[in-house]
This record gives structure tokens, sequence and C-alpha cells, in this order.
């Protein structure tokens, strides 16, 4: 019998599911390629899905990603701010709108460490942040004068990476949205009209 087709354990899906981790933490995978291929180890059954999942991936782990420069700060002042893409986060982060607009996007961003520290500042601003569903998000603060509000499934899991987010607001508005699977590649207004719904289409982003 072929080795691929050989029953997997619990404990080589959690073998598996911790190189992914180790790819992630090194910046060869992204937050977003991170979830999804844990969903891929989890429902494994035979030694061949496995080895596709990390196929494009080194057998051993060293080093770290460091071609793109660390994000620190994002800031949107008297503005519509768009931060997306491949971002690599530090392990604490800072997230601000002053009488603006930031859409803050970590579907594509790597990090640096096993949990992440991301502050979001609004004072008469709104911020939206985007996580894809299997990332775990812990989520602490207060808006005065504001609201903040998180949309989307928790699907976060123990082995998941931790992004610890901390919410100071003053008549802003910060919403954090939970991306699923599925939704890939979609736009801020696929995912606000899916996840909420109800919101006055006028004011979606693009």
């Amino acid at each position: 019998m072929d080795d691929a087709s050989l029953r997997v354990s619990d404990d080589d899906r959690d073998q598996a599911v911790a190189a992914l981790r180790e790819h992630l933490l090194a910046g060869r995978l992204t937050l977003e390629e991170f979830s999804e291929r844990v969903e891929t180890v989890l429902s494994a059954r035979v030694a061949g899905e496995l080895a596709r999942v990390q196929a494009d991936l080194p057998e051993v782990v060293t080093g770290t990603a460091g071609s793109r420069p660390p994000a620190r700060f994002t800031t949107a002042l008297l503005g519509h701010v768009v931060r997306r893409g491949r971002l690599r986060l530090r392990r604490w982060t800072v997230a601000a709108s002053a009488f603006g607009d930031l859409d803050f996007d970590l579907r594509e961003a790597t990090i640096e460490g096993q949990r992440t520290a991301l502050t979001i500042v609004a004072t008469f601003g709104n911020v939206d942040l985007y996580v894809p569903e299997g990332v775990d998000v812990d989520i602490s603060g207060t808006s005065v004068f504001g609201h903040r509000r998180d949309w989307g499934r928790d699907a976060g899991r123990p082995d998941a990476p931790q992004i610890h987010v901390r919410v100071l607001g003053f008549a802003g508005t910060i919403d954090v949205w939970r991306v699923p699977p599925d939704m890939h590649g979609s736009s801020f207004r696929d995912i606000i009209r899916r996840l909420h719904p109800r919101r006055d289409q006028t004011e979606l982003p693009s």
C-alpha cells in the first residue's frame, strides 16, 4: 500500500498544524493561507492529504522573512486610507483614525509571533478591521459616544495565532469583520453586505 493512502492520526494532524504555524511565523504563509490550510489538515483522512498541504513549503523551518518592512503604525487623518496586502505585523501594532476612515485588511498579513497586540484608536473617525475567520481574535476596550462591533463567526482554535485587539474610541466607530474562507479575495463591500446585510449600501466601501 502506498504511503499516501495510509490513515493519519490526531497526532499527525497536530504535528502538521504545528508545522504550518511555524511557517506562518516565518512569513511563508499569510493569516488567510494559514487558516485555509489548517481547515484542510483537520479534515484530512490520509497521509497524502497532509502532504499536499505542505508540498510547497520546506521541511525545515529556519529564520524569518524579512523582505518586507514590518507594519507598526497605520493612520487615517482627514481622509480614507486602505491598508492591505502582504503586511508583516510586529508583536504590537497601532491603527488610528482621526476625522477619517481606515480599512485595515489583515487577510494577507504575516505575523512575527504567536500572539500579536493591535491597538485601534478612533477619534471622530471609523476603522474597519478585516481578519480571516480561523484566526483567534480577542477584543477588549471601549468606545465613548461611538461603538465597537464584532461581525462574523468566531471560529478561532486553541492552536491558531492570536491577535489581541485593544480598542480606544471617542465619537468613532470600530468594526471587526471575520471573513469566511469562501470569501477569499472578496471586496470590502461584499464582505460587509454578507455579514451585515442591513447596512445602508451607500455607506459601503468599495
